[in-house]
């Protein structure tokens, strides 16, 4: 959702539906579970003036102070670090794998092409180019250009970073292109000529949609459903469109009509098309907080309600739905738990029938990670303790018949149908590419076919970093109620308490952080010496809508809790020690170690906070904030306030307590969570007294980077921080 704060996992790979965009970047002692900010029924002063405030500002005179600010720490930070050892070669190393001409190109179906942004050194903004599925079967495929980015921003003076296209099926002439200055969230649409390769300007009547948080679809070849900013009354407190208007060539978009609308209360409105022949149709919804939602059917000028229940994932694929409740739904005399996957007759829907088809059921251990669908299938990634099995289902047999699918274990699975659902006769209609890797595996995607186990192997990325002697284990650590929370630990196996430790978590938004395969970790980190530890706590998805909810509103706690039962089970095993143990994450993981590292400061000995939430007091005020109340809630209501005071990072920081010299990380483009939340946190530490590292990219949006060059400065930055901290000169009392 283009509402989530996102997973910035260290060097997280950008999956196969991110084919078009640029490539996302990243994330006490045994026995103690005291947390000590949360203790006491006494909240903190939510009334006191914020001496920091200023700091919110991205524009005007007090923008341009801010911006000062920024400067100066950013000159402070890197003065350090790049003057590192260690810095230089880990840039070097990390650019070269970001550049490296054997990555896999992850690709888009659109008709006869496959579509892929491609960035290296020649091309820092990326080529968007494509070939045919016969020659992506190559070694090296003959690709063919379709949108130079570095040229056209050169040509604009503008910094492009591409946000992917909107093609119009079945005939994939014309396409709505995404445009962001400098990364942020919001982009500006043109309309492109997908057979000249030319964009079609204003004056020809091209389509052309001004920068926002945009939301477009194509009614047909002359007609657009656009929600945009149009001014007052046209946007959510959220940021996001309020109003689908009726666009149609030819006229000015400020006249377009109205045809839908929500309430300002809302995140956002959205409309989607369904070409599927014998079945078109368009549906509207709004999305009244973060996991509900109200669905309409569009007939014949008429809103028809679709009588689901609001927390209910629906998919509408030709004859049938697929539903995914998020809780225990009971219809038709049977209760289906939350994180199943239910099949249902379209027809039968529309005459108020409720018998579904069981898909899926969670069980312990085992819960939906995601589906597919090619034309007459169902591809399930199931997640049995966070690794992956692939079943299927056929919906041409009758009735639909399960099988399961012989794939790679343990480790990541990902399905990318290449399934167009609106040609009528499609070749690749059963076909699908079959994404697997996992910690010590480079990534491989295959070509399959449902209904049969054969695939053919079509790319497979090099090692690139040395795995000799390294291994993965997943551990357990009881949480503070008892629970258990799985986690992995990758390094060497032998390696005591003295080696440097990186715990990596997230821990929201029903996000599950699966296995991956990073160079950067690899070279910067595990070859080096370092041990790797990624904690699934609670908030995440890792064992469905449960594990998630059960630390969400009132019981967030149990996200820190989790983590640090993680840290401290690290601790009891003689893995590491709070001297050698570094956290880091991302966004909702930023807030993880923020409020870690208030709650337990004696416990870590680095941490790296990127593009964080901080100010939980707030955040609801701050840009996209208030579409993340349903999963915090809101701080002006003095019982959700009651619960956040306790753990916001910001609110809680001391005077007199001794806090790890962290890196805060964020990007002054970051339209989503706001920068201000990492630089109120370091203004608040060096008023008491703390030092810490401040880096704010002044481009790149909430992936912290632009280009390569940039995402390489970036996380080069990290890892020489964190070896600052949990290097020798750590080990003997130098480095903080």
């Amino acid at each position: 959702m283009q509402t989530e704060p996102r997973t910035d996992a260290i060097a997280a790979p950008a999956g196969p539906a991110d084919a078009d965009a640029a490539p996302s970047q990243p994330a006490r002692l045994a026995g103690s579970t005291a947390n000590t900010n949360t203790d006491t029924d006494t909240a903190p002063d939510a009334g006191t003036d914020d001496p920091f405030l200023w700091l919110e500002a991205l524009d005007g005179a007090e923008g341009e102070r801010a911006l000062q600010w920024v400067r100066e720490r950013n000159e402070a930070t890197l003065a350090v670090l790049k003057a590192r050892p260690e810095f230089e070669p880990i840039r070097q190393d990390l650019l070269q794998l970001l550049n490296a001409k054997d990555r896999i190109p992850h690709v888009a179906r659109r008709g006869a092409w496959f579509y892929n942004l491609w960035q290296d050194e020649q091309h820092p903004r990326g080529l968007w180019r494509r070939c045919t599925l016969e020659e992506f079967r190559l070694a090296e495929p003959p690709w063919r250009v379709a949108l130079d980015l570095d040229a056209l921003g050169r040509a604009e003076g503008r910094s492009w970073v591409f946000h992917g296209a909107i093609a119009l099926a079945p005939d994939y002439r014309r396409c709505l292109v995404s445009l962001s200055d400098g990364g942020a969230d919001a982009h500006e649409l043109r309309e492109f000529d997908l057979e000249t390769l030319q964009f079609i300007p204003p004056e020809s009547d091209g389509f052309f949609v001004p920068e926002a948080k945009s939301d477009v679809e194509w009614l047909d070849e002359d007609t657009l459903l656009v929600g945009s900013d149009f001014g007052p009354g046209s946007l959510t407190d959220s940021g996001y469109p309020r109003q689908i208007r009726q666009w149609v060539r030819g006229t000015p978009l400020a006249s377009a009509p109205v045809l839908f609308e929500g309430e300002a209360s809302d995140v956002s409105v959205s409309a989607s098309v369904d070409r599927t022949p014998g079945h078109e149709r368009v549906f509207f919804s709004r999305s009244l907080d973060f996991y509900n939602e109200a669905r309409f059917l569009w007939r014949e000028g008429d809103f028809l309600p679709i009588d689901l229940p609001s927390d209910m994932s629906v998919h509408a694929h030709g004859a049938w739905w697929l539903l995914r409740p998020r809780s225990d739904w009971t219809v038709a005399g049977r209760t289906h738990p939350a994180g199943s996957l239910l099949l249902l007759d379209d027809a039968a829907f529309w005459l108020g029938d409720r018998q579904v088809r069981t898909l899926f059921s969670p069980s312990s251990g085992r819960s939906l990670d995601d589906y597919s669908l090619t034309h007459h299938h169902v591809l399930l990634t199931i997640s049995e303790h966070v690794a992956s099995r692939l079943e299927e289902w056929d919906l041409s047999a009758q009735p639909p018949t399960p099988r399961a699918v012989q794939a790679p274990f343990p480790g990541s699975l990902s399905v990318q149908s290449l399934h167009d659902t609106e040609l009528s006769d499609d070749p690749l209609g059963d076909r699908y590419l079959l994404h697997y890797s996992d910690f010590l595996s480079p990534d491989s995607v295959s070509l399959a076919q449902a209904g049969i186990d054969d695939r053919e192997p079509l790319k497979q990325r090099g090692a690139q970093f040395d795995a000799t002697g390294l291994s993965v284990q997943q551990r357990f650590a009881q949480s503070a109620d008892g629970e258990q929370v799985p986690y992995f630990v990758i390094g060497r196996a032998d390696a005591g308490a003295d080696t440097p430790t990186l715990l990596y978590g997230y821990g929201g938004f029903e996000v599950s952080l699966q296995p991956w395969y990073s160079g950067g970790n690899g070279r910067a980190w595990l070859a080096r010496g370092g041990r790797l530890v990624v904690a699934n706590i609670r908030g995440g998805g890792e064992y469905g809508p449960q594990w998630h909810q059960a630390a969400t509103g009132e019981h967030k706690q149990r996200s820190f809790d989790d983590f640090i039962a993680v840290a401290e089970d690290l601790v009891a095993r003689g893995l590491t020690r709070p001297e050698r143990l570094g956290i880091m994450g991302g966004s909702n993981g930023g807030l993880l170690v923020g409020a870690c590292m208030v709650q337990r400061p004696e416990l870590f000995g680095a941490v790296v906070c990127q593009v964080p939430l901080l100010d939980m007091k707030r955040y609801h005020l701050l840009l996209a904030g208030a579409s993340w109340m349903a999963e915090y809630g809101d701080p002006d209501d003095a019982e959700d306030w009651a619960h956040i005071a306790k753990y916001s990072p910001y609110q809680n920081l001391r005077a007199g307590v001794r806090y790890p010299r962290a890196l805060f990380a964020t990007s002054t483009r970051d339209d989503r969570v706001h920068p201000g939340h990492a630089r109120k946190m370091a203004a608040r530490l060096a008023d008491l007294g703390q030092d810490c590292f401040y880096f704010e990219n002044i481009e790149g949006g909430h992936g912290g980077a632009a280009d390569n060059q940039q995402r390489a400065l970036l996380q080069a930055l990290e890892f020489s921080y964190l070896w600052q901290q949990l290097g020798r000169e750590a080990l003997n009392g130098v480095a903080a």
